[in-house]
């Protein structure tokens, strides 16, 4: 997996939350209309039927393994899945290509552990909209299937789909619409029925005073958990430091014939040891 870069935490007030905040945008995607309408834009299909969109849905391959959240996961009633994402956070090409992968891996998990056969996985597509360009630098919209390298007329009937949406293309390659959605996206004025809709929304739920509680309580969480992988990094460098340190001072004293004895005192001097964590030290490492 792509080495990711640590980025800032950035802590919003609830006043100034845009579309473009996961956290707005699962609120707004939340209504089925909305998402609906969204989806049908994006993909230029039509959906009969959409079943109720699940924010914040949690899975996870086995108790072992990293889980994820996605941010919109809805299903409709012809057998397909959708996973809709808003990624702020630019990272490389790479690491988005291994993230949808691994989505993709765990949306269909999901449904193997409730006892679907393989011929029965639903189709699945993943999108991730993004307020900045990605690969050519051109498309507003980029589709991924599987295709056959030797043959690109032969496609590989896997039923997914990963999909990019950016507000930074420059081609002619979405609808009038898509490319409103995606100027608002980006904080820019537009003229457009749809969009006005979402504005008036965003407008209701920043109003709601229990929401606001809410979106307050989760930001304390995130806080707390950032605080304490912090103290959590700090404590860790400290107890490989230390370890390095008595690793380095084992071997000089025993290079200069130090006995066994002396250089248990003395890690316990430096290093505030008991006598025998000294000890197990300098038998582990004699």
């Amino acid at each position: 997996m792509p080495k990711v870069p640590e980025l800032p935490y950035e802590h919003k007030e609830w006043e100034e939350l845009t579309i473009a905040d996961d956290y707005m945008f699962k609120l707004v995607m939340s209504h089925k209309r909305i998402c609906k309408h969204l989806l049908e834009m994006i993909l230029g299909i039509k959906i009969r039927k959409l079943i109720d969109p699940k924010t914040e849905h949690a899975m996870k391959n086995s108790y072992e393994s990293k889980g994820i959240r996605l941010d919109v996961y809805v299903e409709d009633d012809e057998n397909t899945v959708y996973d809709v994402e808003m990624q702020v956070r630019k990272y490389s090409e790479a690491y988005f290509g291994r993230r949808t992968r691994y989505y993709q891996s765990v949306i269909d998990f999901g449904a193997l552990q409730v006892g679907v056969k393989y011929h029965q996985l639903k189709k699945s597509i993943i999108i991730f909209i993004c307020p900045f360009a990605l690969f050519d630098k051109k498309h507003h919209l980029f589709t991924f299937k599987n295709t056959c390298q030797e043959d690109t007329s032969i496609m590989l009937d896997d039923g997914t789909s990963k999909v990019f949406l950016c507000t930074k293309g420059t081609l002619d390659d979405v609808s009038p619409k898509v490319k409103n959605f995606l100027a608002f996206v980006d904080g820019l004025p537009v003229k457009d029925d749809w969009v006005d809709k979402i504005k008036d929304l965003i407008d209701k739920l920043k109003q709601d005073e229990r929401k606001k509680a809410d979106y307050m309580t989760y930001q304390m969480k995130i806080e707390e958990e950032r605080d304490a992988a912090m103290e959590a990094g700090i404590a860790k460098g400290r107890r490989e430091g230390e370890a390095k340190g008595i690793l380095a001072l084992i071997a000089t004293l025993k290079d200069i014939s130090f006995s066994q004895t002396q250089v248990v005192e003395q890690l316990m001097k430096r290093f505030s040891l008991s006598e025998t964590e000294a000890q197990a030290a300098v038998q582990a490492n004699w």
